[in-house]
């Protein structure tokens, strides 16, 4: 699966031109120009960088900041025109990542990103967890050795969970990121999935948080 990055930024130029810089780099961009758009897309989503302006119509980008950190620890990169001391310690206090001062060079603001990502593990090659390793190129998944024979479907949800070990993602997350915002099923597509992703684990690392979703966590060695 790309890696997914929500990119808030008014200026409609600034917008597409980064936009466009990144999906041509690979990655997938959900891109939106106001704080009250940029709310509704950390809850219906799960992005592996979010790169966000200050100054927006809506919620600005510090109070976007401190409600996305309630929400996940996702890296954010911080791009705006406001270069003073005051709006970089707010926003390193808020526990932004980094903070690139417009204007800038589109090739600095792309290694920033591949940066925050590596560091993240979004761009790593094979991700481990105990027993666990899932090769993202290679559509390959290995446990205690043991290569898994998966289906397409299981084994992206196999990966997302790994890429977000520890995290419990909801049914609707799931849905959104394996088959699609505009996918018409509903929660008992993943409870299938899940279920037949379970049998062809030798050990049950999946849990299933009631009423909410799913998390990988265990198999340690």
């Amino acid at each position: 699966m790309p890696v997914r990055i929500l990119l808030v930024e008014d200026d409609e130029h600034i917008r597409n031109t980064v936009k466009a810089f990144l999906t041509e780099a690979g990655y997938k961009v959900d891109a939106c120009r106001d704080g009250d758009e940029a709310q509704v897309k950390f809850y219906e989503n799960l992005y592996q960088l979010v790169i966000l302006d200050i100054m927006l119509p809506g919620a600005d980008g510090h109070e976007l900041l401190r409600e996305l950190r309630k929400l996940n620890n996702t890296p954010v990169l911080m791009m705006t025109a406001l270069a003073d001391d005051e709006n970089q310690i707010r926003a390193f206090d808020a526990e932004a990542d980094d903070y690139v001062i417009k204007p800038f060079k589109i090739q600095l603001l792309l290694k920033r990103a591949e940066a925050l990502l590596r560091r993240s593990g979004a761009l790593a090659r094979e991700i481990r967890g105990g027993k666990l390793t899932v090769r993202p190129e290679e559509f390959k998944a290995v446990y205690d050795g043991q290569e898994l024979f998966l289906t397409l479907k299981e084994f992206e949800i196999l990966l997302l969970l790994a890429q977000n070990k520890g995290r419990t993602l909801s049914h609707e997350t799931i849905l959104s990121r394996v088959w699609g915002y505009d996918f018409d099923g509903d929660g008992g597509t993943v409870h299938t999935h899940i279920k037949n992703l379970r049998a062809k684990l030798p050990e049950n690392i999946i849990r299933t948080v009631r009423g909410v979703g799913y998390r990988l966590e265990g198999g340690e060695e």
